[in-house]
């Protein structure tokens, strides 16, 4: 127990319960103030010092019924401080007003709310594209700085500065904060919906929170652009993967291959509707066909129904679309299951040939996968091993030591790409697990 009386389970729990407040209200919370004040610093530090004082005051009061509402008005309150000691400057005397006066947050059924706005900023065509992503990926997900620098990568201090210049040239180029309209709109929508896929996949990959407000915004997208076939088969994309998400793990957190995934616990209501909204979609965009390829699994009735000829078909064409290694790495695995090992295995050295899928452990995952399936399983074996030891995920180690000890077991789990910063790929975990 603390000098304060606070017992270890207490504590525990109250750190539980900001970390998910924090997941689930910062992003309002800053997208909000930001709004307000047109202060990027401000709003994050007034968002961190409101989690701060939860962790002091919630063991000691209790949890409060509405955590996002008690951060959101300790974080007015931190704001209103601020600009009160600066109020000798007349634009922070108006900024002050407005967000005393700020009103009720924006409801749910709103068409624009303060996180769509904040992202259409963070997307601006003024700013670079990785400055884009990585913006949006601090502000809206907040992913810390140094993980999205690994992403990028660079250093810490260079993605730090990066972050800096983005945030003063919205600033000084008065970039406005607000959901464009008219071709402005259309010009400015690929790159919004590659921050949303990035947002999801950052939820896919351990945040649920963040892939619910990738889906809640591209909801609201699709509301704002009906006309738009890539911004529904994007939210078609998310429905279809999200819902197996509690699926994914065992009990354990360990990695459950699709082909023994429950699909009696899939969200059958997902599916229905990610069926619905793929209808309105055209064939040939990037993410109609990530959603084709999606549909094929989420409403196969079992593993062994899985219409793999037409997956390899949908991975043809994604692959025209956007050649990509990641792309071409989840087209042999489709080409294996359709036509054969061989077939994939020689999709997979036409991938390789470049070097850009080298030391990628989800290559060698694949390779152990189809050569094991031609049965050679002594070469698949140390595939296997070579693949877990290329690994950072520890889940995805003990997944690939498990079929190194049953090369036959399972298939692995490669990824669709996203287009990522610079022409460079990265993943989502996406159709095979």
């Amino acid at each position: 127990m603390t000098a304060d009386g606070v017992t270890p389970p207490l504590a525990a729990a109250t750190a539980r319960a900001v970390a998910a407040a924090s997941v689930e209200a910062c992003p309002r919370i800053v997208a909000t103030l930001i709004r307000v004040t047109g202060d990027w610093t401000l709003a994050e530090d007034c968002a961190q010092e409101a989690l701060a004082v939860a962790l002091r005051r919630w063991p000691r009061e209790g949890i409060p019924a509405n955590p996002g509402g008690w951060l959101m008005t300790v974080a007015r309150n931190r704001a209103v401080d601020t600009l009160r000691r600066a109020s000798v400057e007349r634009r922070k005397l108006a900024d002050l007003a407005a967000l005393t006066d700020a009103g009720p947050a924006p409801q749910e059924g709103e068409v624009v709310d303060d996180r769509l706005r904040l992202v259409f900023t963070c997307c601006h065509p003024a700013l670079a594209m990785e400055a884009r992503v990585a913006l949006t990926l601090r502000t809206i997900c907040g992913v810390p700085t140094a993980d999205i620098a690994r992403a990028f990568l660079v250093t810490e201090s260079t993605m730090t500065r990066r972050l800096t210049r983005a945030k003063t040239k919205i600033a000084t180029a008065g970039i406005p904060y607000r959901v464009p309209s008219g071709p402005a709109l259309t010009e400015r929508l690929p790159g919004v919906l590659a921050v949303l896929y990035l947002l999801f996949t950052h939820g896919y990959n351990g945040a649920p929170a963040f892939a619910d407000e990738a889906i809640r915004m591209a909801r609201l997208l699709r509301r704002l652009m009906p006309g738009e076939s890539e911004v529904a088969a994007l939210l078609a994309l998310f429905l279809f993967q999200h819902s197996r998400r509690d699926t994914r793990r065992d009990a354990a957190g360990d990695l459950v291959p699709l082909d023994k995934q429950d699909r009696a616990r899939f969200d059958h209501a997902a599916v229905t509707e990610a069926v619905a909204v793929l209808a309105e979609t055209r064939d040939d965009g990037p993410y109609a066909l990530q959603a084709r390829i999606a549909a094929c699994h989420a409403t196969a009735p079992s593993a062994g129904a899985t219409d793999w000829q037409a997956i390899a078909r949908w991975y043809d064409l994604l692959a025209a679309t956007c050649p990509t290694p990641v792309v071409e790495l989840n087209r042999a695995v489709a080409h294996g299951y359709a036509h054969g090992p061989d077939a994939g295995l020689t999709v997979l050295a036409t991938a390789r040939a470049g070097g850009a899928l080298d030391a990628y452990p989800l290559a060698l995952a694949v390779e152990a996968d189809l050569t094991a399936r031609r049965g050679d399983h002594t070469h698949a074996t140390t595939l296997f091993h070579q693949a877990a030891a290329a690994t950072h995920s520890d889940a995805e180690r003990r997944a690939l030591l498990a079929r190194a000890a049953d090369p036959l077991a399972s298939p692995p789990g490669p990824r669709p790409s996203w287009p990522g910063p610079s022409g460079r790929t990265a993943e989502t975990r996406g159709d095979y697990r």
